[in-house]
């Protein structure tokens, strides 16, 4: 009996990671089939832009009140409903890919993949194991999230490739496909998890209930702000290394599929190396900022070196020096959020903190794609060098803020500024 129990968690787990894989997929299907999509819709770089904007405004709008919704109801209910109404909005827009088709679709993705399924997301995983077991069954989620997100863009790639190069053809299959997977996850989720699973057994401290007096002096201290710039920066690197995708297509003569190939493994296999940039900061540099302001070094560095690759270079080689940015961005941003305790902000603080700074830090989602949308469609594949100089700019900016971080943090900790 307790194997069977055992056994249902981690079928749990997995199907756990295979919704929070798949159903972003759709939304940002642009970093695996820039081009196609762009043929597809008929679009500008520009428009591209202006579909992530759509769904970033919405998530940022929803985010709060789809965490009040989501301690209402049963995780169950709002993740399966939350996956199957992105199957078929997914559906709807496979079949009709214009633009006002994409901008009212990545509005109702913000709805199905922000509003409730996020928060109840994190709840569900938490409510499956124990307050002790809580570090290995969110290392388990990732690594079955990364993984699963890697499989349903490899199936939404296969399907592609069914075409036989009709890339508007092409690009349908690929959200059919992309869609369905949801609803998989949707299915296996309303038999494995249970209606308030383990909730009787948990009590709130009311450490994490929102406080107006919190609020306002979270919103006083300026560290707070800073680190809402670093988050914004490293979350920028970790979105930004799809930018890749399209260069090496479009500079490097990669075919499409080889290319969405390379960025398959950047966007999704490399989420297992998450833990290992935890790992560098406890055990290495025994600081989360110190980390930070290191990898921001590498970056620079990294990007400095992209824009000095030399024309000969093969596509392949150049698709794999790609993955070295991408490398330090994810075990960057694995624990880019563990900033706020080496900034002095007490628990009791920390989600409404957090909530501050998602405004800010998930921002590139949407500025960033409008910009370097605007430096392609102004400067044509010259606008690639304008996108990485920016990228070598705002880490030079994330290791002086960084540093800041954590000498301000000491201030505050050592004067109870924020208890």
């Amino acid at each position: 009996m307790q194997s069977e129990s055992k056994v249902r968690k981690y079928l749990a787990i997995f199907a756990l990671g295979l919704a929070g894989g798949s159903i972003y997929c759709l939304p940002y299907i642009k970093y695996i089939l820039y081009d196609a999509q762009i043929a597809a819709m008929d679009i500008s770089n520009t428009q591209s832009g202006m579909l992530m904007t759509m769904y970033t405004i919405g998530n940022m709008i929803l985010y709060i009140p789809g965490g009040i919704l989501a301690d209402k109801i049963s995780p169950k209910k709002g993740i399966t409903v939350s996956l199957l109404a992105t199957t078929v909005v997914g559906l709807i827009y496979a079949f009709f890919p214009t633009y006002v088709m994409g901008l009212l679709a990545w509005l109702a993705f913000s709805f199905t993949s922000a509003f409730i399924f996020w928060a109840a997301l994190l709840k569900a995983v938490r409510l499956i194991g124990t307050e002790e077991q809580q570090g290995w069954i969110y290392g388990c989620y990732y690594a079955c999230n990364g993984i699963t997100g890697a499989l349903t863009n490899a199936i939404a790639m296969k399907a592609y490739g069914m075409a036989g190069g009709d890339v508007v053809l092409g690009f349908k299959y690929a959200c059919i496909a992309a869609a369905i997977i949801p609803a998989i996850a949707a299915i296996m989720l309303w038999f494995l998890l249970k209606d308030g699973q383990g909730e009787e057994e948990r009590v709130d401290d009311g450490q994490g209930k929102f406080n107006f007096s919190d609020a306002l002096k979270l919103i006083k201290n300026p560290i707070v702000w800073i680190v809402s710039i670093v988050v914004m920066i490293g979350y920028g690197f970790y979105t930004g290394s799809s930018w890749f995708t399209p260069y090496l297509t479009a500079v490097r003569g990669v075919t499409p599929e080889d290319s969405a190939a390379i960025s398959i493994v950047r966007n999704n296999l490399l989420l297992l190396l998450a833990p290992v940039g935890g790992l560098i900061a406890d055990k290495l540099f025994h600081s989360t900022t110190k980390w930070l302001a290191t990898a921001f070094a590498l970056l620079a560095v990294f990007y400095v070196g992209a824009m000095m690759l030399p024309a000969s270079m093969s596509g392949t080689a150049a698709g794999l020096y790609t993955l070295l940015p991408a490398i330090v961005a994810t075990m960057m941003y694995g624990v880019i959020w563990s900033t706020m305790n080496e900034a002095g902000i007490p628990t009791k603080m920390a989600a409404t903190a957090i909530g501050i700074a998602s405004i800010i830090g998930y921002l590139p989602d949407s500025i960033y794609n409008l910009i370097f949308g605007q430096f392609l469609d102004k400067q044509g594949d010259a606008g690639y060098t304008s996108i990485f100089i920016f990228f070598v700019a705002t880490a030079v900016i994330g290791v002086f803020l960084a540093l800041v971080v954590g000498k301000m943090g000491k201030k505050n900790k050592e004067a109870h500024v924020l208890d």
